[in-house]
């Protein structure tokens, strides 16, 4: 059996089954990408609920495995060389992943280097700009009475929106026939930005060509239908 107690987040959070990859993480666009990889890779993981309304992701515990105080994190008792390896960044935990299990990231490669250009593309550009409208329309930004802000978050998030429609076409995914980190990587901020956050007509949605019907098929694959709903909030006591 392994033996995570070198870590120190596993005294809040103890490990039921310590042979199995710890996540650390919330229902959030970034939490989901790593839930989503995970049952799509079919690995034995552990999920952990980071309360934020409690503000475990400020306790010593969890900053010892992310300083940044942020989800999702991952601890692999079976890491490089057999021995633990902890994680954090939901872009870096999905290449680890995918790595690990050789398989959603295309082995050519150029074609390696082109899904993580993508999945840069995500993290830098869609991640932040998606989750600057849903600040400025849906939580306190939108008690501010300029709305230059949110306009301009909405003019980039529908150009961002019309690169990733551009490159859908012709392909069901964003790598052609192949499902991959890329995808997954797009697929919270999306649903969040015309669910959670309200901008469905704020951005057009509904009037590109190739995103909603992409959102649509990915949303449909069992592993996702599970994964977005990973971690459940635990019953209260």
């Amino acid at each position: 059996m392994s033996d995570l107690s070198q870590f120190p987040i596993t005294k809040r959070w103890p490990a039921q089954h310590p042979d199995r990859i710890q996540f650390y993480s919330l229902t959030t666009p970034n939490g989901v990408k790593v839930s989503i990889a995970l049952e799509e890779l079919e690995l034995a993981y552990e999920p952990h609920y980071v309360d934020f309304g409690a503000k475990d992701q400020k306790t010593p515990e969890f900053l010892s495995l992310n300083p940044y105080g942020k989800i999702p994190a991952i601890i692999d008792p079976d890491g490089p060389g057999g021995k633990p390896l902890a994680l954090f960044e939901s872009g870096a935990i999905l290449l680890y992943l995918a790595e690990k299990a050789g398989r959603l990231l295309p082995l050519h490669p150029a074609l390696r280097y082109e899904a993580i250009q993508w999945l840069a593309f995500q993290i830098a550009g869609v991640g932040p700009i998606f989750g600057q409208v849903g600040y400025f329309n849906k939580f306190d930004g939108r008690e501010i009475e300029d709305k230059r802000p949110l306009e301009r978050y909405v003019a980039e998030t529908k150009r961002l929106l019309d690169v990733v429609d551009a490159r859908l076409e012709g392909r069901a995914w964003i790598m052609g026939d192949a499902f991959t980190i890329a995808d997954i990587a797009m697929i919270g901020p999306v649903r969040n930005l015309i669910g959670y956050y309200g901008a469905r007509d704020l951005v057009g949605f509904d009037e590109l060509k190739n995103v909603p019907s992409w959102l649509e098929r990915a949303l449909a694959r069992p592993a996702v239908e599970r994964g977005v709903a990973i971690p459940a909030r635990p019953a209260a006591d």
